[in-house]
């Protein structure tokens, strides 16, 4: 018995140590990267507060961005967070996929919808910190996706929470409201965050543009599950509330990280690759997403009665019209603001 114990042991501690070669072999099987720069050596529009080293250098091969996944540099795990949050985002459509018939149920498109607009968030999130420094143009381009991303994501929450969480009593006054509403808050929360994006070097600017738009469609959004909270909060047989009550705490959590850099300020210079405060957003919003998609599932099978007496029929087709041309609305919007950008940045100094 105790060969064997023995035995198990030595293959465990080979396992180990073959585990520790890993780093080591992928460095040596990619080609040498350039180096990490400061926060002096690129320009101020990829420049973030607290953050003074680690930067990618510019203007290299699309390779190098690629393979910078990789790498270690200050965006590296804000990278990871949502890649990783993506692939468990798709695997739980996929196991929704297998008991709600998406095709053929036009009250499942809701949460299809939902689980579309947060594959989109995660992904264009990973593009735009993988490859947003590639150039100024480049990074605008990506992080003007990445919002796009967010946008149609805030319109997922709002379909899918209006459509499934909302009470009758709220219904009878919103219905003719809400969805257009949220859809119009989609579009100017894009266009704050877009406004922000440009005025990056200018804090306040950067944060009014993001924040006050975003929290106003989040308070519109979120208000179906925060009456139903406030109302059902007695009621121990709904599964849903919890995590309902999950998404709401894990989102102002969120909030307060991606509001101000806490953990930057409090040590400076010691954040330049871990423990950053828009990291612990990406993770704070990653279980947003996971909570929420649950509970709008939950509720999808267990308020089928609600929902189906208080949404006529043919409702669920025109809020998939109206996510569409919130889409579009968005990327034409964007559209726009980069071709006034690109000429921006054709006088502006490459480095400031």
């Amino acid at each position: 018995m105790a060969t064997i114990v023995a035995e198990h042991i030595g293959r465990l501690f080979i396992s180990l140590q073959q585990i520790r070669q890993v780093p080591r072999m992928l460095t040596e099987a990619t080609p040498s990267m350039p180096t990490t720069v400061r926060d002096l050596d690129v320009p101020v529009y990829i420049r973030d507060a607290h953050i003074s080293s680690g930067y990618r250098q510019l203007h290299q091969n699309w390779r190098y961005y690629f393979l910078s996944l990789f790498q270690r540099h200050n965006e590296t795990l804000n990278v990871w967070t949502h890649l990783v949050a993506f692939l468990i985002i798709l695997a739980k459509s996929s196991d929704l996929a297998e008991t709600v018939d998406f095709v053929n149920d036009s009250h499942a498109w809701p949460l299809l919808i939902l689980l579309i607009s947060s594959l989109t968030y995660t992904g264009f999130s990973v593009i735009a910190h993988l490859l947003g420094s590639k150039s100024e143009l480049c990074h605008f381009t990506f992080y003007f996706l990445d919002y796009v991303g967010v946008a149609q994501y805030q319109y997922g929450s709002a379909v899918a929470h209006f459509y499934y969480a909302i009470d009758a009593s709220m219904h009878s006054f919103v219905k003719g409201i809400f969805m257009p509403a949220a859809s119009v808050l989609s579009c100017l929360s894009f266009v704050g965050c877009c406004y922000g994006k440009y005025h990056n070097s200018q804090t306040w600017l950067r944060k009014l543009g993001h924040v006050a738009p975003s929290a106003l469609a989040y308070a519109w959004d979120i208000s179906p599950v925060v009456k139903r909270l406030i109302v059902g909060s007695a009621a121990s047989n709904d599964p849903a509330l919890v995590f309902h009550f999950g998404q709401v705490a894990f989102f102002l959590s969120s909030a307060i990280f991606y509001t101000f850099p806490i953990l930057e300020k409090c040590f400076p210079g010691r954040c330049n690759f871990f423990s950053q405060s828009h990291q612990i957003f990406h993770i704070f919003l990653s279980c947003t997403t996971l909570c929420q998609i649950h509970a709008s599932y939950l509720d999808y099978v267990g308020r089928s009665e609600l929902y189906l007496s208080l949404h006529a029929s043919g409702q669920a087709a025109f809020y998939v019209q109206l996510y569409a041309v919130t889409l579009v609305v968005c990327v034409l919007i964007g559209s726009i603001m980069l071709r006034k950008l690109r000429n921006v940045l054709d006088v502006k100094p490459k480095c400031m």
